[in-house]
């Protein structure tokens, strides 16, 4: 029979303050028609640093206070409409990117390589749901577009600033990994 897990008051304060890194990190943002922003970044550290089972919990939080309409989206922007109009499809998708994660990368001592692995399966799920979502709701308020053109908007633009962000947040969590534990734990709590 599996143990239930409990949070700990330091996991639920480490969920907390990677929640805002993530929100701190979506108001850091070039706007466009999908924004340019460092929400991936925060994802990642988030992932990384907490493991799979709290870094889900932080992007859940992330994106339960931005549905209840706390302004923590691109745009210190919010609410139910944000994540039900065009680019609410990547937000969501940031879910599913947690999700590959924990899935992917359960072991108690994660490489920067399999950390990186697991990061970039959930980052392509991240782009295939979001780029599906873009597409339909685009498609219904504007007309029909082609995938390629869903693709040229949506994901080729921000595949080099990702791969940058994504070796960025590496390095950070190789960093602050040496000195901070951030609450992990055995493989089995994860």
């Amino acid at each position: 029979m599996k143990q239930k897990q409990n949070l700990s008051t330091a996991d639920m304060s480490y969920i907390a303050m990677m929640t805002v890194v993530i929100a701190v990190c979506s108001w850091i943002y070039v706007p466009s028609a999908v924004p340019f922003t460092m929400q991936t970044f925060g994802v990642f550290c988030a992932l990384g640093l907490l493991g799979g089972r709290r870094g889900f919990l932080a992007v859940l939080l992330y994106v339960l206070m931005g549905a209840a309409g706390l302004p923590v989206f691109s745009g210190f922007t919010g609410g139910l409409g944000q994540l039900l109009g065009p680019t609410g499809g990547y937000i969501l998708g940031f879910l599913l990117m947690a999700l590959a994660y924990r899935l992917t990368d359960r072991r108690p001592e994660r490489s920067l390589k399999s950390m990186a692995a697991a990061m970039l399966l959930g980052l392509a799920l991240c782009y295939a749901f979001g780029t599906a979502w873009f597409t339909f709701v685009y498609s219904r308020a504007s007309g029909p577009i082609g995938p390629l053109t869903a693709l040229a908007w949506c994901v080729f633009p921000f595949l080099l600033p990702d791969a940058i962000k994504l070796s960025l947040a590496l390095l950070l969590i190789k960093t602050l990994g040496k000195y901070i534990k951030f609450g992990r734990v055995t493989n089995s709590e994860r």
